[in-house]
């Protein structure tokens, strides 16, 4: 009976006839033979399909209805993978769903499905068989990922077909493509002291990567090394330190290699140079190491501060490289080889010795105090001491020069060895010449035309312009310490009477005459006069010489003159003159009789106002314009006259007992003529310009 069940086998499965498909589409419709109608008996049909990489095989049915059997033994459907049977299903679905696919779909691990349909030699019934769908669907690798090998270290994307990885800021890439590792190879630190970590401390560190620290230091000091805090590294329970580690190289010394979760114990390396070698393979989730290194040298000598002084910082134990800053207490200066200073730095050299010996404090000495032009200094002490808190006190040469904004003029010796004042810091004072106040009183009043010689000194501020043969030719008043107001016509040569425009070229040149100051007689010589070169010449910008507008000019002296009785500048005007005001003109110019004087003449006159003045001029046709200023009586015989042009018209203010310069000699008809009075030019009015071009403030 065995042997004919046996025989009844193997005579179908020879009968049996098979043939395979092979399908490489994304997507297709798999039928049993025949279908819809019954298959045939002794049939069998593999489809072999195929997706490319990346993408798996989504099977179901839509259809199924084949003979049932125990375990599928009669007719059946089989779907497997290369090396792998996935499901097997017989039967039909209104009854046997036990073994039918139903809804079930089946979709393949990999790129590759097989399906076979195979029936026996009999169907008792007519069955329909199957009709079936597949399609490749994409693989999202970076959540199905299986094989931990092969997953992404930090980040995953996918796209269809495949996937790639990418890893976080700091990191690159490794060759397989999925390990994040990070370019560690070139760390030098030079610092004596600091704290090393394995990347991304305490994080775990990154998988295939070697990292190279490297400590240079200059030669003398000696490292020494502390692990601290965590220390995880991935060890072996038998061998040592195969996959990550830590090695130290310290000139021919080898410390290491470490791994584990155990600290190492401190190292003294006894080199300046040593490198850290931190190795990781592809494996692992450690979380690193963490180590402090300190760099010390040979000791010196303990120091002592100087006395007065102090040492920056104090301590017990010095060492190579150390530095010390010595300075001194408020007052005192750091010696050293007879050069002050605010500091000294001195180091600790390899050897243990000091790079210089402790220099000596020293008190603050501001030594002589700088001259004072026109002034003079005095010390507060009889030995007169320059060192510090000692005091000087500035005065001016009086009563020639005053000081400026009337300070004290105390200066006192600083902690930092200079002469300071409370409201001038170390600048030196200002002393200004005293303007209008003269030391020799006039006794009488002269005239010039027709007047009396001036008493000697009570004109201080008078100035001679003269040729180089000595001849004068016009006069000017001293302002300041080195500057003449004078008329702009005295400083150009004769004119053109129909020319209307100045040239440059009728310009007098610095070089063509020169000034004399302290002169009492025309000619003869004094011994109180100052003679001057003249620096620079001045002529106001909106001059006009046919109608001696603005006829006022500044002469620069190359050197400044020696104040005294009989040299002083007189005051710029504070404000304008009123009519009627008593003014005094003087000069060398023509008297009674067209004759010139001997000696400087002057004369009292009053203010006429400006319309009488300019009525009185109309018979001329001359304009006296408002920049001008008039001065004589109705009746003549006082004025000013030939030769008198650019000399000083000055008032006294009876409160201060100063004198103002009000104005200098311009022009007139003749001199001392009835209903002509002398024109002057206005110095307010002009004041703004030539406190600009001179920088006098008064």
């Amino acid at each position: 009976m065995r042997w004919l069940l046996l025989c009844h086998a193997l005579c179908f499965w020879m009968k049996t006839l098979a043939h395979t498909v092979e399908l490489n589409n994304m997507f297709g419709q798999i039928q049993s033979p025949g279908y819809p109608d019954s298959y045939p008996s002794d049939s069998e049909v593999t489809w072999n399909i195929t997706a490319p990489e990346g993408f798996r095989i989504k099977l179901y049915f839509m259809h199924f209805n084949l003979e049932s059997s125990y375990l599928c033994e009669y007719d059946y459907v089989k779907v497997e993978t290369e090396d792998q049977v996935l499901a097997t299903f017989c039967g039909r679905e209104t009854t046997d769903t036990e073994q039918t696919p139903g809804q079930e779909v089946v979709l393949s691990p990999g790129s590759f499905m097989s399906v076979t349909f195979r029936s026996d030699f009999s169907n008792e019934e007519r069955f329909t068989g199957f009709d079936a769908h597949y399609v490749a669907v994409d693989v999202d690798e970076c959540t199905e990922q299986e094989d931990e090998e092969l997953s992404c270290d930090h980040y995953c994307h996918n796209y269809i077909g495949g996937y790639y990885c990418s890893c976080r800021f700091g990191y690159i890439l490794h060759t397989d493509n999925r390990t994040c590792r990070v370019e560690c190879s070139d760390n030098l630190f030079t610092q004596r002291t600091g704290v090393i970590t394995s990347p991304d401390f305490p994080n775990p560190y990154p998988k295939s990567s070697e990292c190279l620290y490297t400590i240079e230091l200059e030669e003398g000091f000696m490292i020494s090394l502390q692990f601290e805090d965590i220390f995880d590294v991935e060890d072996h329970p038998e061998v040592p330190c195969p996959y990550d580690y830590i090695k130290i190289n310290a000139g021919s010394n080898v410390f290491g290699p470490f791994c584990g979760e155990k600290i190492p114990e401190p190292i003294n390396t006894q080199s300046h140079r040593i490198q850290i070698l931190f190795r990781s393979d592809n494996s692992g989730e450690n979380r690193g190491w963490r180590l402090s290194y300190k760099a010390e040298g040979n000791e010196c000598p303990e120091l002592r501060p100087p006395t007065h002084g102090k040492i920056e910082p104090l301590q017990t134990k010095y060492s190579f490289k150390d530095q010390v800053l010595i300075s001194c207490d408020t007052g005192y200066k750091v010696l050293k080889d007879d050069v002050e200073m605010d500091t000294f730095q001195i180091e600790c050299l390899k050897d243990g010795t000091w790079s210089n010996k402790i220099p000596i404090c020293k008190m603050a000495d501001c030594g002589i105090p700088a001259k004072l032009e026109h002034g003079l200094v005095i010390f507060s002490s009889r030995n007169n001491i320059t060192t510090y808190k000692s005091e000087i006190r500035y005065s001016c040469q009086q009563p020639y020069y005053k000081m400026l904004h009337n300070i004290t003029g105390i200066y006192t010796c600083s902690a930092q060895g200079a002469w300071v004042n409370e409201v001038l810091g170390r600048s030196l004072p200002t002393c200004l010449p005293v303007c209008g106040i003269p030391k020799i009183y006039r006794k009488m009043m002269a005239r010039i035309f027709g007047g009396r010689s001036v008493q000697k000194g009570t004109i201080p501020w008078i100035a001679m312009l003269t040729q180089h043969n000595g001849q004068p030719f016009c006069g000017g008043s001293l302002i300041g310490s080195n500057w003449i107001v004078t008329a702009a016509h005295c400083l150009h040569q004769p004119l053109d009477p129909e020319e209307v425009i100045l040239h440059d070229s009728d310009l007098l040149e610095p070089s063509d005459f020169k000034v004399i100051l302290g002169k009492h007689w025309r000619l003869r010589s004094d011994e109180n006069e100052q003679h001057f070169r003249v620096k620079h010449v001045f002529l106001h910008p909106l001059y006009v010489p046919s109608t001696f507008e603005n006829d006022v000019a500044l002469v620069e002296l190359l050197e400044s003159p020696k104040l005294n009785n009989f040299v002083m500048p007189i005051c710029l005007p504070e404000g304008p003159t009123e009519e009627g005001t008593m003014v005094i003109v003087s000069g060398w110019g023509k008297q009674f009789l067209q004759r010139l004087p001997e000696t400087l003449m002057e004369i009292e006159l009053p203010i006429i106002g400006h319309h009488t003045c300019q009525e009185s001029y109309v018979p001329l046709k001359k304009k006296v314009t408002s920049d001008m200023i008039c001065a004589g009586e109705k009746e003549g015989g006082k004025d000013a006259c030939a030769g008198d042009s650019g000399g000083p018209m000055v008032t006294m203010d009876k409160e201060s007992g100063q004198w103002y310069l009000v104005g200098t000699v311009s022009w007139g008809d003749n001199c001392g003529k009835k209903d002509r009075y002398g024109v002057y030019s206005n110095i307010y009015h002009n004041k703004d310009w030539i406190q600009t071009v001179t920088k006098i403030s008064n």
